[in-house]
C-alpha cells in the first residue's frame, strides 16, 4: 500500500501538518508529488498538496484520496521546500505557502479536459488511450479518471501528444478558436471532389484548401481565403467532407501588439565591468548575490539584458522583477522586444485567464523568461540562471497579507537552490542592502556616470513658506510657475509629482474645528470633486459632501490640503493652453488606462503629466526636461523609522524622470522643510552622505540594519479586548526573550481603527534570539481559540514595510 502525506486546505494551527492517506491502487503510478487532491475531511471533504509519498503509515486505518485534481503537478519539489521555507520565516500556514505560488484560476472550481495537441499526433498516442479520442480531440477527465488508463495518459502528456486544460468556473476560462480540417483520407479525397456538383464552386474551393493544411486552419481565416460562407462548411460537414473542432488559444494581454525587434546596445566600460561578473556567475554557476547601484539613467536595464542573453545561450530561464507600478508597457516592451515569444508577464493589470494563460506558458516550458510583479517570484521554472531585482527597494516587494514575505528573501532562497546570481539593482539602494554590500555580503557593482554621458538634472529647493510670506498663495511656486511657461513656449513636455490622490486631503469646519472622519476607521474622509463624494482610502466607505458642519450646523465647511484633482483644476485655470494628463488610482482603475494615457504623453499628445506614485519611475520620455515635486514633505512626518529613507528615494527617482536624453533637465522640489537632509541630499543625487547620516541615526535609534524588527498588530471589534490581549503578548514575550531584546508597546497603531476593528501592537528589536519563532509561534497558539471564533485577529510580521 502507498500512503501520501497531505497538506489540507484549512488555514489553522491544529491542520498546518501533513495528514495520511491512503493511495487507491488505480492510482499508485500516478499520483507524484506536487499534485492537488480532494480528500474527506471529518465531514467535509477538502483540497490539499501532496507533500510526499511513503510506503507506510503508523496510523492503523487510513481513508483514500477521494479524486486527483491534476494530471501532472502543479508544484515542483523545490517550490514544495519554498513553502516550507516560508512557513518558518514568516509564520504562515503551509497552506497559504502554497496556495500564494498559484494563480488564482486555479483556487477556482473548475474542470479539467484533455485535449489533444494536434491532429497529426492522434496516431502516435498509446493503443490503450486511442479509443477515447476515436471521434474527439478533448474528453473530459471524469470519462478517464476512475480508469486504468492514467499512467499511459500521462506518459502521452509528458511527451506532448496531449495537454490538460482548466476550464474555470466563475473566475476565467481558456480561450477557443474554432478551427476546421479535411476528415477524408488521402485516397479518397480525389473523388470527393469530383462529386461535387460544379456549379457549388465555394464548396470546392473550400475542400481544395483544406486539402493542403494537414492540421487544418482557423475557420474565420479558410472563411476569408475561399470566399465561402458558414453554410457551405455546414453542407460539407453533413457530406463527412470535413469535420469541426476547437483549439485552445493564448490571450494576449498585449491585443496583437507588434513588438519592435531590438539588438544589444554597445556597452560603455562601466557597464562592461558591471557585467562581466554577473556573467562569470552565470557560466560558472555560482551563486551570489550582486547590488548593481547606478544613477538614474546610467543603462542598468541593458546590463540586465545582456546578463539575461548568457543566461538564455546557457539554456537556463531567468525571472525579472520589476515594482508593480513601473511594470509600464514601456518596461514590457523593451523585453518583448529583445526576447519576443520567449517572454511571459505577470502583473495585476492581467485579467484572471491572462494571468492563468501566462503561468500556463511557464509551466509548460513554452517561455525561458518571466518579467513581472512580485508574485512573479513563484514562477514554475525548474532550471532556473539569474533573478533580477530592479528597483530593490521598493516597499512592494514586500507583501502584506499572509504570507508576509519578501520577494528579495525568497529570490535569494530559490537561487541557493539552483546555485545562480541573483542581481538586486537601484539608484537608491535600501539601507538594509547597501550595508550587507559594504560589509561584503553582497557584491557591490556600481554606474556612476548617464548612459548619454550628460549630468544629472539640476534641482532647485523652493520653500513653499516665503512664497506664502510674499503673498504667493497658489500652490505652484513662482519658479516652478515660469518654468512650467518657458517648457510649453519651447514645446517641451514637464512632469508634475504629487503624492496624493483626490481633491482634497480632509475637509473642516471653519467655525468648530470638527474634521469629518470615516465612521469605520480612525482617518479622515478624502473629498472627490468629480463624483461630488467623500471617501475612506482605508476600507473604501463614501457619502455625499455635506454643506453644512455635522457638529455645529455652520455653513463654513471647507476643504483642506490638496490632492490631484485639485492641482489639474489650477493648471486648467493658470495655463489654459496647456494639455494635461492626470495619472493616479481614480484615472488608471479601468483596464488598459495606464497603457493608454502613457502612449498618448509619449506621443506629445499632452504638455504635461501630474501623477501620484506610479509616474515615479521606470518612465522614459525623450521631451521631458522638467520635474516639479508639488510636496516633497508628504512622507517625512509618517510615524515609520523609513520615512526618510522613502522621501530621498521617491526625490531621486521623480529627478530622474528629466533630461534622460539629448536635452538637458531641471527639477523644482517645493517644500516646507528645505532644511532637512533627505531633500537637500536628494537635490544633490548624493546618496553616500545620505547613508551615513541615515545609518547613524538608525544605529543610536536601534533600526535596521543594526537590529531586526517583528511588529505584533492586535486586532478586535472592542478596544478593552484588544488592549488586554496585547499587554499580555508583551507580558509574555517579556519572560520568555532574552534581555537584550527590546519589546516596546503596547501602543494604538497609528491608525487606531479600521474597518470597526481596534488595533493595538507591541514591536520587537532584536540581534539574535535562539528561540525566537518558536516563542512567536506559541503566542500565537495560546490564542488560536479565540482567533478561530474570528473577533481577534493577530498578525505577526517578521520584517514589518508598514507601520500603520
Amino acid at each position: 500500500m502507498k500512503v501520501a502525506e497531505v497538506i489540507v486546505d484549512v488555514p489553522a494551527r491544529q491542520t498546518d501538518r501533513p495528514f495520511d492517506y491512503e493511495i487507491p491502487e488505480k492510482w499508485a503510478e500516478v499520483l507524484q508529488v506536487g499534485m492537488r487532491v480532494a480528500v474527506p475531511f471529518g465531514a467535509r471533504r477538502l483540497q490539499g498538496f501532496v507533500v510526499s509519498i511513503k510506503s507506510h503509515s503508523d496510523l492503523k486505518t487510513l481513508k483514500p484520496i477521494e479524486a486527483i485534481l491534476d494530471v501532472v503537478p502543479v508544484l515542483n519539489e523545490e517550490l514544495l521546500r519554498l513553502g516550507q521555507y516560508l512557513t518558518e520565516t514568516t509564520l504562515c500556514f503551509a497552506i497559504s505557502a502554497y496556495q500564494a505560488m498559484l494563480p488564482a484560476a486555479l483556487k477556482a472550481k473548475y474542470e479539467k479536459e484533455i485535449r489533444l495537441v494536434s491532429e497529426t499526433y492522434r496516431m502516435h498516442l498509446h493503443p490503450s488511450v486511442q479509443p477515447f479520442f476515436a471521434e474527439r480531440s478533448a474528453i473530459s477527465w471524469k470519462e478517464i479518471e476512475h480508469t486504468n488508463v492514467l499512467s499511459r495518459l500521462q506518459k502521452d502528456i509528458q511527451n506532448g501528444y496531449l495537454e490538460v486544460v482548466y476550464h474555470v468556473k466563475e473566475k476565467g476560462t481558456k480561450k477557443t478558436v474554432k478551427y476546421i480540417v479535411c476528415s477524408l483520407p488521402e485516397e479518397r479525397r480525389k473523388e470527393a471532389l469530383e462529386s461535387i456538383p460544379a456549379n457549388a464552386t465555394k464548396q470546392k474551393h473550400l475542400l481544395t484548401l483544406l486539402f493542403s493544411a494537414a492540421d487544418g486552419m482557423p475557420l474565420k481565416e479558410a472563411l476569408e481565403q475561399s470566399g465561402a460562407s458558414y453554410a457551405t462548411v455546414k453542407t460539407l460537414i453533413q457530406k463527412g467532407m470535413i469535420c469541426e473542432y476547437e483549439i485552445e488559444t493564448y490571450r494576449d494581454p498585449y491585443g496583437q501588439r507588434h513588438f519592435e525587434k531590438t539588438a544589444p546596445l554597445s556597452l560603455t566600460d562601466e557597464q562592461q565591468q558591471a557585467l562581466a561578473p554577473i556573467v562569470e556567475s552565470v557560466r560558472t554557476n555560482k551563486h551570489h548575490v550582486f547590488l548593481l547601484y547606478g544613477v538614474t539613467g546610467s543603462g542598468k536595464t541593458e546590463v540586465y539584458m545582456q546578463a539575461i542573453e548568457e543566461v538564455l545561450k546557457q539554456g537556463k530561464e531567468a525571472i525579472v522583477l520589476v515594482p508593480e507600478i513601473s511594470l509600464t508597457p514601456q518596461m514590457v516592451e523593451r523585453f518583448k522586444g529583445r526576447f519576443g515569444s520567449q517572454v511571459a508577464v505577470l502583473h495585476s493589470g492581467l485579467s484572471i485567464g491572462e494571468k492563468y494563460d501566462e503561468w500556463r506558458k511557464i509551466h509548460r516550458k513554452e517561455v525561458k523568461l518571466v518579467v513581472g510583479a512580485r508574485s512573479a517570484i513563484f514562477a514554475p521554472f525548474e532550471n532556473l540562471g539569474m533573478i533580477i531585482i530592479d528597483e530593490e527597494h521598493e516597499a512592494s516587494y514586500k507583501q502584506e497579507e499572509t504570507p508576509r514575505y519578501h520577494a528579495r528573501d525568497v529570490a535569494i532562497y530559490r537561487a541557493r537552490f539552483h546555485q545562480c546570481p541573483v542581481v538586486l539593482g537601484s539608484a537608491t539602494p535600501s539601507l538594509e542592502s547597501f550595508a550587507r554590500a559594504k560589509k561584503g555580503v553582497y557584491r557591490l557593482l556600481t554606474l556612476k556616470k548617464r548612459m548619454n554621458e550628460n549630468g544629472l538634472p539640476a534641482v532647485n529647493i523652493v520653500d513653499m513658506r516665503e512664497e506664502l510670506r510674499s503673498g504667493n498663495r497658489s500652490m505652484f511656486s513662482r519658479t516652478l510657475f515660469k518654468k512650467l511657461q518657458d517648457r510649453l513656449y519651447k514645446g517641451e513636455q514637464a512632469v508634475l509629482f504629487l503624492n496624493r490622490r483626490g481633491y482634497s486631503t480632509f475637509v473642516m469646519c471653519r467655525d468648530c474645528g470638527y474634521v469629518i472622519r470615516c465612521p469605520h476607521c480612525d482617518i479622515s474622509l478624502t473629498y472627490h470633486r468629480v463624483q461630488q463624494r467623500l471617501k475612506c482610502h482605508y476600507c473604501g466607505y463614501e457619502e455625499p459632501v455635506a454643506h453644512r458642519c455635522p457638529s455645529c450646523e455652520s455653513e463654513h465647511i471647507r476643504f483642506f490640503g490638496t490632492g490631484t484633482q485639485k492641482v489639474e483644476e489650477e493648471l486648467t485655470k493658470l495655463l489654459p493652453q496647456a494639455r494635461v494628463i492626470r495619472m493616479d488610482v481614480d484615472t488608471t482603475s479601468r483596464k488598459g488606462a495606464h497603457e493608454r494615457l502613457l502612449s498618448a504623453f509619449g506621443e506629445g499628445k499632452a504638455d504635461i503629466l501630474l501623477g501620484t506614485q506610479m509616474i515615479a519611475k521606470g518612465l522614459d520620455f525623450p521631451k521631458v526636461t522638467l520635474v516639479g515635486v508639488l510636496t516633497a514633505d508628504t512622507m517625512l512626518h509618517l510615524p515609520d523609522f523609513r520615512a526618510c529613507e522613502k522621501t530621498f528615494q521617491l526625490l531621486t527617482q521623480v529627478s530622474g524622470r528629466a533630461g534622460r536624453h539629448e536635452l538637458p533637465g531641471e527639477v523644482v522640489i517645493q517644500t516646507y522643510t528645505p532644511e532637512h537632509y533627505s531633500i537637500e541630499l536628494a537635490a544633490q543625487h548624493d546618496y553616500e552622505t545620505f547613508y551615513q547620516k541615515e545609518m547613524a541615526i538608525r544605529k543610536l535609534q536601534g533600526y535596521p540594519p543594526f537590529y531586526y524588527l517583528t511588529l505584533i498588530t492586535v486586532s478586535h471589534p472592542e478596544l478593552t479586548k484588544a488592549v488586554s490581549v496585547t499587554e499580555k503578548i508583551a507580558a509574555y514575550l517579556h519572560a520568555h526573550l532574552s534581555k537584550e531584546a527590546l519589546i516596546l508597546g503596547p501602543v494604538a497603531s497609528p491608525i487606531a481603527r479600521l474597518h470597526d476593528r481596534y488595533r493595538y501592537q507591541c514591536m520587537i528589536k532584536y540581534k539574535r534570539e535562539a528561540n525566537f519563532t518558536q516563542v512567536l509561534k506559541t503566542v500565537v497558539d495560546r490564542y488560536q481559540q479565540d482567533m478561530s471564533q474570528g473577533d481577534l485577529l493577530i498578525t505577526i510580521d517578521t520584517n514589518p514595510y508598514m507601520m500603520m
